[in-house]
């Protein structure tokens, strides 16, 4: 097999899982900043702490992915400045996210985040990246779940519209 045997780590990362790489440390950090400003926004203590928890993974994977970037000679994107500290009370009310608004779009980047980890797993030839962003997947899954159940109990979740009543079946001839 050649270049692609023995230890993972020792093995060519290809364009495709350079770029991948490089993409989630930057999307990662974008998270930290977003996640950062949406905390200052929230009422709520429990989806305080999710973000949190969505802050420390996001570090997480930065510092991962960017030691794997730069041990293969990539300069990995600069992190974004830290967002100054910001009080609820001080965030004017029409320029201010409500928790049922922050849940859904924590929720659906948890959801694009998933899509994403897959898609790495599934084109990676070194079985550490593709591990690496298997565990992620896990993670972000696990954090998903954990909003969703919030977000029901809170009644935040607006339900799309749900089959009650099921219809009888209709016998086709046999």
């Amino acid at each position: 097999m050649g270049v692609l045997s023995g230890n993972p780590k020792d093995e060519p990362l290809h364009y495709g899982e350079i770029f991948a790489i490089w993409q989630a440390s930057t999307t990662a950090k974008g998270c930290v900043s977003a996640y950062s400003a949406l905390k200052f926004h929230t009422g709520d203590k429990e989806l305080r702490e999710i973000l949190e928890e969505g802050i420390r993974q996001a570090q997480l994977e930065i510092s991962e992915l960017d030691e794997i970037l730069i041990g293969n000679g990539i300069t990995p994107a600069p992190k974004l400045p830290e967002r100054p500290q910001a009080k609820l009370e001080e965030i004017p009310v029409g320029a201010r996210f409500a928790d049922q608004e922050i849940a859904p779009m924590v929720s659906a980047d948890l959801a694009a985040g998933l899509v994403a980890a897959s898609t790495v797993m599934g084109m990676s030839v070194r079985e550490d990246v593709g591990a690496l962003f298997g565990k992620y997947h896990a993670t972000k899954a696990a954090l998903g779940v954990k909003l969703l159940r919030l977000s029901k109990e809170k009644g935040w979740l607006i339900p799309p519209p749900l089959q009650i009543k099921r219809p009888e079946a209709v016998g086709a001839g046999v």
